[in-house]
């Protein structure tokens, strides 16, 4: 390392310093000086003592690095006892601050920039966001944080010792992503849990359509039929959030689809866009043209629904095996069978199937027609759900913009496809 090198390292060293202490040094502000045990010029000198540390280990070894930063915390904390036992302030983020921030001064020098640069960000950030973070801890409730614990359990203690390959002699399987995809769905429905917590209801029809969507247009769409039959009065508001859950549903269908192989885009996006339109369009106008301001709100009272995410993931591998199967025996024709019947409770399964496969095991024009007949039957199925469980109120407007939506979206499709 020749010295214009090294002397950069070093300023970054002591601007990662300067950009903590910065952050502490604002928050002790009030205090007076030498009534703190360290503030912004002590924590710029944390950083650079870091740097010169590793500069030095270059020559010396690395056990100038251990040597120089026990005796450094020792310091550190000593000298922050002594201001705890004055003031009765017990939290211990100071000290282990300041061995961060020494650290990170370490690996500036010795290792690479951009991680020492962008820890350095995230540690100001963490540290400045202290008092919204302990609010928004103060709100959680047990089954929120035990939802959390599950996702990452789920993430990084058995995903990785599952195996990465297929197990089944079809070539199908592959336990490693089955349970990704659970962690995912899992993700998704935590993820709009806490969307609609976090915003809550203000925003109407629209807000909880377009969250719900995001977990679940099913469960959107029975939740707002239900409560149709239960105000009619406030059918055409429901409806335009039955069909608004229903855009969403289609856009996710699309970025998914198009996220696990991008072949699909050229056939698969036009029929889509189409769909979509048709549907926001008219449920804009349902929407608007409302006078109606009552809001029902979409409660959601399992934060990770592991249980569904579960489900939908078994289900996902039957219908990539399945499809493997009836491919093998009927050719295409059968993988389209199992789309449609897959679409009639949801769309995730077929469209990941589909789309893993398309251009592989499957050609692009059967994958895209798989896809197209697993969304259109699920919209059209929505609608048959939404006549039955909210009434004619709220299911004719759905049941005839829906079937001009499908017929819009299948013209297109044959002449993409």
């Amino acid at each position: 390392m020749d010295q214009y090198e090294l002397l950069s390292r070093l300023t970054v060293s002591l601007a990662i310093g300067l950009l903590v202490g910065l952050e502490r040094g604002w928050r002790g502000r009030e205090e007076e000086d030498h009534q703190r045990a360290a503030g912004f010029r002590t924590f710029a000198l944390s950083g650079l003592l870091g740097g010169i540390a590793g500069a030095v280990s270059l020559q010396a070894g690395g056990a100038v690095i251990g040597f120089t930063f026990v005796a450094y915390t020792a310091a550190f904390a000593a000298f922050h006892w002594l201001e705890a036992t004055i003031d009765r302030d017990l939290s211990a983020t100071s000290v282990v601050a300041g061995m961060v921030t020494f650290l990170l001064g370490t690996l500036a020098v010795v290792g690479d920039l951009r991680i020492a640069i962008a820890c350095a960000v995230a540690v100001s950030i963490l540290l400045a966001l202290r008092d919204p973070i302990h609010r928004w801890v103060a709100t959680l409730t047990w089954q929120e944080i035990r939802a959390v614990l599950t996702l990452l359990a789920m993430s990084f203690l058995l995903l990785p010792f599952l195996p990465h390959r297929t197990v089944d002699p079809w070539g199908a399987i592959n336990p490693y992503e089955i349970w990704l995809l659970a962690i995912l769905i899992a993700a998704t429905s935590f993820g709009g849990y806490v969307a609609i917590r976090a915003f809550g209801d203000r925003y109407g029809v629209l807000l909880t359509a377009t969250m719900g969507g995001l977990a679940s247009s099913t469960i959107t769409t029975l939740t707002f039929a239900r409560l149709g039959r239960e105000h009619p009065a406030s059918a055409r508001l429901l409806s335009a959030g039955i069909l608004i859950a229903g855009v969403v549903m289609t856009i996710r269908v699309g970025v998914v689809a198009m996220a696990l192989n991008e072949a699909l885009l050229p056939k698969l996006a036009v029929p889509l866009i189409v769909l979509a339109s048709i549907l926001g369009l008219s449920g804009a106008a349902l929407l608007f043209g409302n006078r109606d301001h009552k809001s029902p709100a979409l409660e959601i009272t399992n934060p990770l629904a592991l249980g569904s995410a579960l489900k939908l993931a078994a289900f996902i591998a039957a219908v990539m095996l399945t499809s493997k199967l009836l491919h093998w025996a009927f050719g295409n024709l059968g993988v389209l069978i199992v789309a449609g019947v897959s679409g009639l409770a949801d769309v995730d399964a077929a469209t990941i199937s589909m789309a893993r496969m398309g251009g592989n095991a499957l050609a692009l024009e059967t994958a895209t027609q798989g896809i197209l007949i697993a969304v259109a039957v699920n919209t059209v199925a929505k609608a048959v759900m939404t006549s039955w469980v909210g009434g004619w109120a709220v299911g004719g407007r759905v049941s005839a913009v829906s079937v001009v939506a499908v017929l819009g979206a299948a013209a297109t499709a044959w002449w993409a496809i």
